[in-house]
């Protein structure tokens, strides 16, 4: 460590992010690699003597997930922290233990071996990274707070959704009209409630029953499923189309 420190970072370099670092670091190895003696074998270079070494080296047996864990509890306003900044979790997972993991870019929450919620780590300090979804729950029971509540200020909706929000607010009741379009949106995704939010804009009516009347005319219709005949039932003879049994019902009715 204190060669390649010697050698790749004296002066320090300045970097947009990690990955660009990571990406000059593998460049900037390599080319040590293909260049600098061996320290024992100076006629060789340092990637001679480990291309050598490295057919004599075992596999890795399974990926290195190479991360910190904590054990918290999830605060009231439902997020854990860690390194001075606070993270999302969703809603109704408030008040439980769980398991921080966190890596060199990812934060990830884990209850019971299954993910809550992963973000990107933010190296800032005093920061809270929200997911506006999970506090949809929160919503339902006060749609007030999507005015002002901190996870909803900068929420990047899509400009269609964003449009119809923005004329919802406007009216009385109108937060909890939109939060139903909102449940509507993460039952079916927002592609589709993009779709249905253009129409009614075209249309010129906007509220959320005409919204959700245009989600579920542009739902797929479910699969037909084919119920299998019993053998018993079936036909041994196909019924022929003849319409000439018409004329002739006809003909014994007049005769009567």
């Amino acid at each position: 460590m204190g060669n390649v420190r010697e050698w790749l970072f004296s002066p320090r370099p300045r970097f947009q992010d990690l990955a660009e670092l990571n990406t000059w670091l593998e460049q900037q190895c390599r080319e040590k690699l293909a260049q600098r003696p061996h320290p024992d074998q100076r006629s060789r270079t340092i990637g001679q003597v480990f291309a050598e070494e490295q057919a004599q080296l075992r596999p890795v047996g399974k990926s290195f997930a190479g991360y910190v864990e904590k054990a918290c509890r999830v605060a009231a306003t439902c997020t854990v922290g860690y390194d001075r900044n606070r993270y999302s979790v969703p809603a109704e997972h408030a008040g439980q233990g769980v398991f921080l993991r966190a890596t060199a870019t990812r934060i990830k929450i884990v209850q019971e071996g299954k993910t809550l919620a992963c973000h990107a780590r933010c190296f800032g300090r005093e920061q809270q990274i929200l997911n506006p979804w999970h506090y949809l729950p929160v919503l339902e029971r006060k749609p007030g707070a999507l005015r002002n509540g901190a996870p909803f200020v900068q929420w990047n909706l899509p400009s269609p959704v964003r449009k119809v929000r923005d004329h919802l607010l406007k009216q009385d009741k109108g937060d909890r009209a939109f939060v139903e379009i909102l449940l509507a949106m993460k039952t079916h995704g927002s592609e589709l409630l993009s779709v249905a939010c253009e129409l009614a804009l075209e249309h010129k009516t906007l509220n959320a029953a005409v919204v959700l009347n245009h989600v579920n005319r542009l739902k797929a219709p479910p699969p037909v499923r084919e119920n299998p005949v019993p053998g018993h039932l079936r036909l041994q003879q196909e019924p022929q189309a003849n319409c000439s049994r018409y004329d002739r019902l006809r003909e014994v009715r007049h005769g009567q």
